[in-house]
């Protein structure tokens, strides 16, 4: 399974490389993930929100189309230039995403994240989350805003604010590699999973049960 980590210019550091490690982390443990960090063009370099420069592993998609496509965020409530607010304007981002999805990726947003694949079209009608400062944002694009530390949608999955991307991270491990292998990393990390997770399998079911 191909995991690619979608950076940019002005990204979250802890967007991107909390995911990173626990993705890594599960490989290690046995997991079948490749888990790249990669951007739109290519470079070889990123520079976070926080002003830590970190090498990535190349150009989005250039291995094959990743079965899952981590979207980070950064900048968007500062609405820098350089975040996930200037990569709304400037559109390139949001049609990759949007190409992606077609295409077959599983979407997976951390934190303002959630506004890149809004920009791309779709978020209207979906379940979704993301940083509490641009929730209003998120409802407005048409999405259905779920009170959930990770929010599994099927094919999109929304975590809330930069620390929640651990839990999304581990969410994913759980989804595609099991309980076990989640629980054992989340250990490893010292990390205890917080919040809820709300999955649309889980919220079928129980609406099957009420009938």
């Amino acid at each position: 399974m191909l995991i690619e980590i979608l950076t940019f210019q002005g990204v979250d550091e802890l967007d991107a490389l909390g995911p990173l490690e626990v993705l890594r982390h599960a490989h290690m443990a046995g997991a079948p993930f490749t888990t790249r960090i990669i951007t739109l063009t290519g470079q070889s370099e990123v520079r976070g929100s926080h002003g830590l420069t970190f090498k990535t592993d190349g150009l989005l998609a250039s291995t094959g189309n990743p079965d899952v496509l981590i979207v980070a965020g950064g900048g968007w409530n500062a609405r820098s230039e350089e975040g996930a607010w200037g990569e709304a304007k400037r559109a390139d981002i949001p049609k990759a995403i949007r190409r992606m999805y077609a295409e077959g990726s599983i979407l997976a947003t951390v934190c303002t994240g959630a506004m890149l694949v809004a920009a791309a079209g779709l978020a209207e009608g979906r379940n979704l989350i993301t940083h509490h400062q641009a929730i209003d944002e998120l409802r407005a694009a048409g999405a259905t805003i779920i009170e959930a530390r990770v929010v599994d949608d099927g094919d999109i999955v929304s975590a809330g604010g930069v620390t929640s991307g651990l839990d999304l991270a581990l969410h994913l491990v759980e989804r595609f590699a099991g309980a076990e292998v989640a629980a054992n990393i989340s250990g490893d990390l010292e990390y205890e999973r917080r919040g809820t997770v709300w999955t649309r399998a889980n919220q079928t079911a129980a609406a099957a049960e009420t009938r």
